[in-house]
This record gives C-alpha cells, structure tokens and sequence, in this order.
C-alpha cells in the first residue's frame, strides 16, 4: 500500500509539472506571436533553457521576405554583437590556461601601438574603458584595410578619455582582442571559437560581418523603412576583422547548446565565470559592466546578458539556473529583443517578473497599435497599479516612434497625455511642439515651445524653433 501510494504521488507531481511547462509554453507562444504581430518581425527563432535543459524551443517567420523558407532549426541568425559573449568565453579560456592576463598591457601582444595606448590592458578592451578611438566612427578606414593600417589610421587621433575611467561601447577593442587571440594560439580567431566552443555544432556556426556574401541557411536582416513603409536588406560590409565583435551567425540549437556548456561549466571554470561576471571598477564610480558581459538586477537577482544589432540577444539569470535565447532578422517599430527576453523569464519565474517593466512594455505594445482607441485607458490603468510610477521618458519614446513611422497624428496624442501628465516637463512640450510642427500646426507648436522654454530656459533647441515658426507664421 505505501509503495502504491507514492508512486501515485510520484505520477501526480509529474503530471502537475507537465501541465505547467506545457502551460508555460502555451503563453510563451501567444506572447511571442503577439509581438511579432505589432512589430511587424519576419523572422524569430525563441529558445528558454532551465537546469540546463531545454524547455521551449520555437521558429516563427521565414528566413527571408523574398521566399517562402521558414525559419527552422536549420537557419542561421546573424546575432551581430551578441558575438561578443562567444569573444569573452574565448579571452577567458585563454586566462584560465595561464596564456593571458587581465593585467597584461596589450603591447605584449601586438607591436607598433601608439605611444597614448601602451598602458591599455586586456581587461581594458574587455570592459569598454580603453579609451582607444573607436574604429567606425572613420570613415575612411576601410573593411579590407590591413589591421596596421587600421592602428596607423587610429594613431593619428585623440584618446577619448583616460583609460579606465569610464564605460563607452566601442569596436576597436574586440579588433585588438581579435589580434591577441591570434598571437596567443597561433590559429585564427574563427578557428580558435569554433574549436573551443563549438566543436558539437560547427557546421551550424558561421563567421560573417558582410551582409552581401550569399551563406546557405543564413537568415536575411532587414531594416524597416518607415517612409517606405517597407523592409530593406541589410547591406552592412564590416570585413572580417569584425568578426570577434559582430560576425556569428548561429542556428537556435547551437546556440542552446554552447548555453547549455556554459552553465555546466565545460567552457569555463565556476570560479573563471564568476570572474568573468565581475563588474569592472571603473574610475567614475558610476558605470556598470563586467568583463564583456552587461550586468542586469531584477528583485535583487542578478543575470548577466548582452544583445547585438537590435535582433538578438541573451540572457543568463545562474542563480534560478535559466537562461534564455532570443534571434530576430527585423522590427517595423521598438527593437524588442530584451523586452520579449525579459517577459519570457517572468513567465518561466515570478521572481523574475519586474511589475514596472511589464506595465511599460503593455503601454508601449498598446500605443503600437495603429488607431487604438484604448491604449489611453490602458495606460491609466497600469498607472492606477503604483502611485510612484512615472512613464515620462516611456511616452516620449513612444511618441518618436511614431513620429519616424509618419504616425503623427498618434503621436500628438501621445505627446499631448505625456504633457498632461508632467506638466513642469520641459522636454515633453518641447516634444509636443514638434508634434504640431510635423503635422502643420504652427500655432500650436509655438504655444508648446513657449511652454517649454518657460520650463527651461537653457531650451535652445525651443528658442531656435520659436524663430523658426514665427518666421513661418509672418509668410503666411
């Protein structure tokens, strides 16, 4: 009798499990068919791990808007600068081996470096404080040119900042850690990733930073002309001294994979990725980032995550042993990446779930939908949940969406409720002037300007448009 009962107790717990995982994917699903809908997304591919076991696994969409060849476990999604994470793995095997330091000046590894560069460290290029010139902002440097002839070109300019002193997201540090991959190993970096990270997957891996070469199975990334209102390829050409820092394209059960041997500590040592997650200390005592990875608090629990070119992106919460996989190939209006990320983990977790968060991301999906005459009374609604909840910046942005999809009698509506609700912002009638200003109503713009120039004197951007109009108003 009391092996009969708890085997039945043991099939009624399984039976409960089943039912909520199943339960669980079913709002996963309708949830992810939702933004693909407002959003207007081609293509996705959705993955969810928990104690290093997948538990969701779905494609949606086609691989491109040219055919009829739907995203399956076959496509390869250009993850843009969610390669990063696959570089950061790769300095830190290396570290964990004795090969590399963070403490090593990057003169070790590479000759000829400016005069200005030689105190940089490794951990410098890892944490986005070197303070090097960033490569893309010239355009004379050229996606063939020769990585001395890139150092040479950047020599000629200013140091941006004093080297550790502060966080700013640049690409000529994964360029430098690329050559010091390859100094170190004596392979090529694709090679060296490949190798060490995925040798379970490497037909589903491939390195790219050029959106024009023709790859079997690589999904197309399209960029949304709102004037057009129409998709467009991507044509981005970076060269392949991109690829450390944008150039994987990996199929959604690679990608699970290489997660999964993440947390199972066969890429890294417990104690490295523990390193590896440490934020930096960065001499402004202000910005937060560990070693190549954004670090992310909700309900005091820390996850640690990165995105790539608006369509990608990746999550990882150790604590609750779950990590999640999100890739895109396109959106028509706000890049959703970590918002479907993070509402995916509160489904999955309640601990996870950020109640704020949620509530700006029903006002944005509402307002995203054209002409609903309900998403003024849905916004108040969430409001009406905290007292102390202020979703100025949220309506503003929403508003500028809008407006650069030519939604702009919408998005008078949404700066004219932003105004109402913050009624000493000087920016929110700054926004609405520009409101009626798109849409041909001087007067009224120049009313907001004004309001907004009271607000804050400093306006320049409000006195230069206050001219503007009143010029305008005296031709008429």
């Amino acid at each position: 009798m009391k092996q009969f009962i708890l085997t039945t107790l043991a099939l009624s717990i399984s039976i409960m499990v089943f039912s909520q995982k199943a339960e669980q994917s079913a709002l996963i699903d309708q949830y992810v068919k939702e933004m693909i809908t407002i959003n207007q997304i081609p293509g996705l591919a959705i993955g969810v791990i928990k104690d290093d076991k997948i538990i969701f696994q779905q494609y949606y969409g086609r691989e491109t808007l040219e055919s009829d060849k739907k995203v399956d476990s076959n496509s390869m999604f250009r993850i843009y600068s969610t390669s990063k994470l696959m570089s950061n793995v790769g300095v830190f095997q290396l570290i964990e081996k004795g090969q590399l330091s963070l403490e090593d000046n990057i003169s070790k590894y590479i000759e000829n470096l400016p005069k200005e560069w030689q105190d940089v460290k490794v951990k410098h290029l890892l944490t986005h404080s070197s303070g090097i010139p960033n490569l893309i902002a010239y355009n004379d440097i050229l996606a063939d040119d020769s990585h001395a002839k890139v150092i040479e070109r950047l020599a000629k300019e200013k140091m941006e900042f004093k080297t550790g002193n502060q966080f700013s997201y640049n690409q000529t540090n994964y360029f430098l850690l690329t050559m010091i991959i390859e100094k170190i190993t004596g392979q090529s970096f694709e090679d060296f990733i490949i190798n060490n990270q995925f040798s379970d997957a490497k037909n589903q891996v491939v390195f790219s930073s050029n959106a024009l070469e023709t790859i079997p199975h690589r999904v197309v990334k399209y960029n949304y002309n709102a004037a057009k209102e129409q998709y467009e390829k991507s044509t981005d050409v970076n060269g392949a001294r991109a690829h450390s820092a944008n150039g994987i394209a990996i199929t959604l059960p690679a990608f699970l994979k290489w997660s999964i041997h993440l947390s199972k500590n066969e890429l890294l040592h417990q104690k490295t990725k523990e390193m590896m997650w440490q934020p930096f200390d960065f001499g402004n005592k202000k910005d937060v980032f560990s070693y190549g990875w954004d670090i992310t608090k909700v309900n005091n629990i820390t996850s640690y995550n990165f995105s790539g070119g608006n369509v990608s992106s990746y999550k990882i919460y150790p604590q609750n042993n779950l990590a999640i996989v999100m890739m895109s190939n396109g959106y028509s209006l706000f890049p959703v990446q970590y918002r479907i990320v993070n509402h995916i983990a509160a489904i999955i977790d309640k601990s996870l779930a950020d109640d704020y968060s949620l509530a700006e991301e029903t006002i944005i999906s509402e307002f995203s939908k054209k002409n609903n005459l309900d998403a003024e009374k849905i916004y108040y609604s969430m409001k009406a949940k905290n007292s102390k909840w202020n979703f100025e910046n949220t309506l503003n942005e929403i508003g500028y969406i809008l407006l650069r999809n030519s939604r702009i009698d919408e998005a008078v509506k949404v700066f004219s409720l932003n105004a109402k609700e913050n009624p000493q912002s000087a920016n929110a009638f700054d926004s609405l002037g520009e409101g009626y200003f798109l849409s041909k109503n001087y007067a009224l713009a120049l009313e907001n300007y004004k309001k907004s120039l009271a607000l804050n004197p400093d306006n320049t951007n409000a006195v230069n448009m206050i001219h503007k109009l009143e010029d305008l108003m005296k031709k008429k």
